[in-house]
């Protein structure tokens, strides 16, 4: 008997092993842009890959309907601030909207409000996501990052990076700084599938940050991003591709084991 469970327990074991071998592709869309739901969602669907919309308060009586019709699909409905603010030195705005004027308790509260309008949205009441407006993690010169972590609103936040933003040491990842590229306008197909095998290769986790998709600003073109999305499909032997969310729960657990 004992052998027979011993044995049991291998197989689970393997099992569990095998499942989660696979690199993980985590795909992220900002600002809530109607080149998403126009373009990028109807590409996500017919492939069937459930993916991360990071929603600003922009959103209103014409596009919530579309966003709640995206969450009851399965993608995750996220926190990008209410205002988006940035530094007026990386993107021109209004001055309300200047970072560098806020306080940490003006971000938080912006946060935590932006959880809310999600929630009147989509009925989830499981901890959100978060990604940092233009990447910046400070407000008023101040790092943001434990205020926010200490604030309990955001499980796993956004941050920036590069083309090598690949994810393999999951025992030293800050759940609240993760790396993403972003994405430049004009992408070709064959850039975003070299980012894909190199997470590919890694066995780690790979974060596109995307904007417009086929129209908007910072534009991916439809034919390149269609173009990753039908890489992926012919490799989901290799690669998992889900929300920001579920794919910060496989990699925190790994990072626990």
């Amino acid at each position: 008997m004992k052998r027979i469970i011993v044995f049991l327990l291998l197989l689970n074991f393997t099992a569990y092993a095998q499942q989660h071998k696979k690199a993980i592709i985590v795909l992220t869309y900002d600002d809530a842009l109607e080149s998403q739901l126009d373009v990028a969602l109807p590409q996500l669907d017919s492939l069937g890959f459930k993916a991360t919309f990071f929603l600003m308060g922009n959103i209103g009586q014409a596009t919530i309907p579309r966003w709640r019709q995206v969450a009851l699909k399965g993608h995750e409905l996220a926190n990008h601030s209410l205002y988006h603010p940035c530094l007026l030195t990386t993107v021109k705005a209004n001055q309300a909207n200047n970072s560098g004027s806020y306080t940490v308790y003006m971000m938080l509260r912006e946060i935590a409000e932006m959880n809310n309008l999600l929630f009147a949205v989509d009925g989830q009441t499981a901890p959100r996501t978060y990604a940092y407006p233009c990447t910046e993690v400070a407000v008023g010169s101040v790092n943001y990052v434990d205020s926010l972590r200490l604030a309990g609103t955001i499980k796993y936040a956004r941050i920036g990076g590069g083309p090598d933003a690949v994810i393999t040491d999951f025992k030293k990842l800050d759940v609240l700084q993760i790396p993403a590229w972003g994405v430049h306008a004009g992408v070709t197909g064959d850039e975003l599938i070299a980012f894909a095998k190199k997470v590919q290769q890694s066995g780690g986790m790979g974060v596109f940050m995307f904007h417009g998709v086929g129209g908007d600003y910072i534009t991916t073109p439809a034919a390149a991003h269609r173009q990753l999305l039908l890489y992926l499909k012919q490799h989901q032997d290799e690669i998992e591709v889900c929300t920001f969310k579920t794919g910060m729960d496989r990699v925190a657990a790994a990072g626990h084991n």
